[in-house]
């Protein structure tokens, strides 16, 4: 913006002011990539942050389905699921929903707090679709008589199998109050995340979540982990039923970055005039 300005008085050419941002934010990425990596996900690598307690969150353009045994490079998917997991999470706290999130710090990487990560995926489901469908022989779509609230164990050597409280508690992956707390949290979520979808003309399905322990000496509380974006929900069009979820990847429905986009201009995280997500800063001729 302040060269933008100078190149309004003439000091600067435009093509300068247009791209001083754009190199501003490479010399960010590399300083990034000269970090100490910690963890690579399928869909994420965390690196050691610029303070003690933090991590800065990369998301990368790789898709997977059916456990990672469908894989691809969808450009452009890591920028989207940045931008729109800090939309989801900034509002979330602005409801009261403590999460691991700090700032977003380029078109990839967010600063994060460190967590302790609970070993849970947290699926709240809306409408049956998908596995819970078929395990209880359901046809996709129908409206489930309340929200559902699942647990899977996170180990993808086991495919992240369901897991009663039961099992939870025994093992000592959380405790009642953990659970307790989880399931009050996750349901808030989902009224916010619904309202929010409902308002611009999508289904809220299901959703994935994951929750980690802030400590603080000896406190700890509970805050909303990893991200929320179309790679961890279920979106279908409520007028049209087509699906702008990772559902595009998994059943071959078209292209997957289009229907990221779709949902991140519907939100306002895009202007509605763009058709093309930039996947690293390009300088202008």
């Amino acid at each position: 913006m302040e060269t933008l300005v100078l190149a309004h008085k003439g000091w600067v050419s435009y093509e300068a002011a247009k791209v001083a941002p754009l190199l501003a934010q490479m010399g960010k990425e590399t300083d990034m990539a000269r970090r100490k990596m910690i963890y690579e996900g399928k869909a994420k690598i965390l690196y050691e942050g610029p303070e003690p307690g933090t991590f800065v969150q990369y998301f990368k353009d790789d898709a997977t389905a059916y456990n990672a045994e469908k894989k691809a490079v969808i450009e452009g998917k890591g920028v989207l699921n940045n931008r729109l997991s800090e939309f989801f999470m900034t509002g979330l706290q602005g409801i009261g929903i403590p999460t691991h999130f700090i700032k977003r710090l380029n078109m990839r990487e967010q600063l994060i707090r460190q967590v302790e990560i609970v070993p849970l995926e947290v699926i709240v489901r809306n409408i049956a679709a998908g596995s819970m469908a078929k395990r209880m022989g359901m046809e996709e779509g129908t409206p489930l008589p309340r929200p559902i609230v699942e647990f899977s164990y996170k180990d993808d050597s086991l495919g992240d199998p369901l897991v009663p409280e039961e099992y939870i508690i025994a093992f000592g992956w959380a405790s009642q109050q953990d659970l307790d707390d989880i399931v009050s949290m996750a349901l808030r979520v989902n009224d916010y995340m619904s309202g929010l979808m409902h308002g611009v003309g999508i289904k809220l399905i299901d959703f994935k979540l994951e929750f980690g322990r802030l400590w603080d000496g000896d406190f700890q509380r509970l805050v909303l982990a990893d991200e929320i974006s179309p790679d961890s929900c279920r979106l279908w069009d409520v007028e049209t039923g087509q699906r702008l979820d990772k559902d595009v990847f998994r059943k071959d429905l078209g292209s997957l970055s289009d229907a990221y986009t779709e949902v991140a201009r519907r939100l306002g995280v895009l202007p509605s005039n763009v058709t093309h997500v930039p996947t690293k800063p390009t300088p202008i001729n």
